[in-house]
Parts: structure tokens; sequence; C-alpha cells
């Protein structure tokens, strides 16, 4: 059997840069690339060597407020594995945003959080 990961996701967001910012940030993450992209647009792609988030905008608004559970293709969260839940907790609450819908559950621990474009992010750990 090949062995396959998910090597990128790309997300809509008002502010590339800000956005990447906030990532690297809380995740100690770097920006691999940055630049010119689709429709006269921008993104930075962000993350380890490994896996990252693309992080894209047209510099257009598009305010829908459809729901993305309820909108076929529309991306429910981002799923984010970390080492240290708490200590990204703190980061988090420091950055200005509310963790919500904490949870443990076998084989570990979680919460999330909403960033300044709605998108939601599952922070994830599965060590003790």
């Amino acid at each position: 059997m090949q062995n396959s990961f998910i090597e990128h996701v790309n997300i809509t967001v008002s502010d590339p840069k800000k956005t990447a910012a906030l990532m690297c940030d809380l995740f100690d993450w770097k920006v691999r690339w940055q630049g010119p992209a689709k429709d006269d647009g921008f993104t930075v792609h962000v993350g380890t060597d490994s896996h990252y988030l693309a992080i894209y905008s047209t510099g257009k608004s598009n305010n829908s407020k459809d729901v993305s559970y309820l909108t076929k293709g529309g991306l429910n969260h981002v799923g984010i594995v970390v080492d240290d839940l708490d200590g990204i907790e703190k980061r988090v609450v420091d950055a200005g945003y509310r963790p919500h819908n904490h949870g443990d559950y076998e084989p570990g621990r979680r919460f999330y959080f909403h960033d300044d474009d709605g998108i939601e992010f599952e922070i994830v750990s599965y060590t003790s």
C-alpha cells in the first residue's frame, strides 16, 4: 500500500499575512512561501517542512453567511495536533480568542476556537 498523507489545505481568509502570523505565533510554524496567486490574489504557505496551510485571499470581500456544516463542500474545521494542549490554549487566549467545546476522549483531549474570519480550529493532543 502507498504511504499517503495530507500535505496542505487551502483556505480563503480576509488577510493572509495576518492569519499566517497568528499560526506562527500559536504553533511556532514558519512561512514556507508567499506570493501572488490565482485571480490576482495573494497566498501565504505556513506550517512545517512537511505540512502546511495555504492561506489565500483574492483581496475582494465575500461575506457569505452560509454555515459550513450545512454547505456541501464547506470547511467545517481544521484539526491541529499539538504536544502541549494547555500551553497552546494559553496562547490562544492571550491572542484574544475564546476556546470552547473542550473535551477529553479516547485517545486524547481537545478544544476549538474561531479565528477572525470565523474559521474553526480544533486543537488536539494525544499525549498524556
